[in-house]
């Protein structure tokens, strides 16, 4: 078969591989032969899956599994009844039973499946992922398997304009902790943080003001924001792995003893990641936080602050339907299908 055997591809309609759920994924089975071919059938089969796999020293520790999507077909041949000798059926000619004779040259299968609403987006993670793909086959009478397969990316949206009001006005988190190491040196710090709203899309930039009241007799070394991504991946209903990376971060200098500090509508820049949602994925959950961190000098601990925020795909527009442009915001033309830092240490939370 490898010489008749020309070509064997899955040809999806939409070359850039993108779907959303609830369209149609439509394309072709295409055969390039040389000869002849004998064979039983050609089959179909669309899968979407999530897995969690994680691994030690090689070893498997945690391994599970969800499907989204599991679609099969027959594009050549019949199941049910057997074929009548003689007869043509799409350019094929039926020899006996259920054994299809292929002629020389090209043959298109093609297939349309509705893809279900609600799927997860496609993502890539380090001990995860979601994947959505085509598998075809081609089989002969001696049992010989010809496989393929190709890989399309789903991208489920969120359009802040269909999400609670909640997350278009102002929120705000407060804090008081004491800090140092005895009476004479100790005190509280009182840390009160505001962000001008609750979801935001690649390109903006969170609106961040603070009010730090250092109540002690310890030097704040610095004070920062960060941006973080938290990926967690669960199998068997067991949370496995917990993963936290920094994706923008800005930062003021030391506040002295008994002294306040004040960020005013400092702009926070959301860098272009890749637009990403899990809802209908119970294995791997993405969170994204900003955090405000108070760090104390010497040996004290950081005070924290996390205010979760939405990361969206589509922004707030106004009733007319044009965007409401806000200072800081640059939209990028296009957004990275991957995450490059999760194959890194660099950009963990400190």
């Amino acid at each position: 078969m490898a010489k008749k055997l020309k070509r064997f591809l899955i040809v999806l309609d939409d070359e850039s591989l993108l779907y959303f759920p609830g369209a149609f994924l439509t394309g072709k089975v295409l055969l390039e032969l040389e000869e002849d071919t004998p064979a039983i059938g050609l089959y179909f089969h669309i899968v979407g899956e999530g897995v969690v796999r994680l691994t030690n020293k090689g070893r498997v520790d945690s391994t599970d599994k969800e499907n989204y999507i599991d679609f099969r077909m027959r594009l050549l041949g019949d199941s049910s009844a057997k074929s009548e000798s003689g007869s043509v059926y799409n350019g094929s000619t039926v020899n006996s039973g259920r054994i299809l004779v292929l002629s020389p040259g090209v043959h298109t299968f093609p297939f349309k499946l509705g893809l279900p609403l609600g799927l997860p987006s496609t993502f890539l993670g380090k001990h995860g992922w979601v994947q959505y793909f085509c598998r075809a086959e081609l089989r002969e009478p001696n049992g010989l398997i010809h496989k393929n397969q190709q890989v399309f990316v789903i991208m489920s949206p969120i359009d802040l304009n269909l999400e609670p009001q909640l997350l278009t006005q102002p929120f705000h988190c407060e804090l008081e902790e004491k800090i140092g190491m005895s009476c004479m040196s100790g005190g509280k710090v009182m840390c009160r943080v505001r962000l001008d709203r609750g979801g935001y899309v690649p390109g903006e930039s969170i609106c961040i003001n603070a009010i730090i009241d250092n109540d002690s007799k310890c030097v704040i070394k610095k004070t920062r924001a960060v941006l973080t991504e938290t990926i967690q991946y669960t199998a068997k209903n067991k949370v496995v792995f917990t993963e936290t990376r920094e994706l923008a971060a800005m930062e003021k200098a030391k506040i002295g003893a008994n002294c306040a500090e004040q960020w005013k509508n400092e702009l926070l820049y959301i860098p272009p990641i890749p637009p990403t949602n899990l809802r209908g994925c119970h294995l791997i959950q993405i969170q994204y936080d900003l955090y405000f961190i108070i760090t104390p000098k010497g040996a004290n601990k950081a005070v924290r602050l996390q205010l979760p925020i939405m990361m969206a795909t589509y922004p707030i527009r106004n009733s007319d339907g044009t965007l409401k442009r806000r200072k800081g915001t640059y939209y990028p033309s296009t957004l990275p299908t991957t995450r490059p830092w999760l194959s890194t240490n660099e950009g963990k939370l400190k």
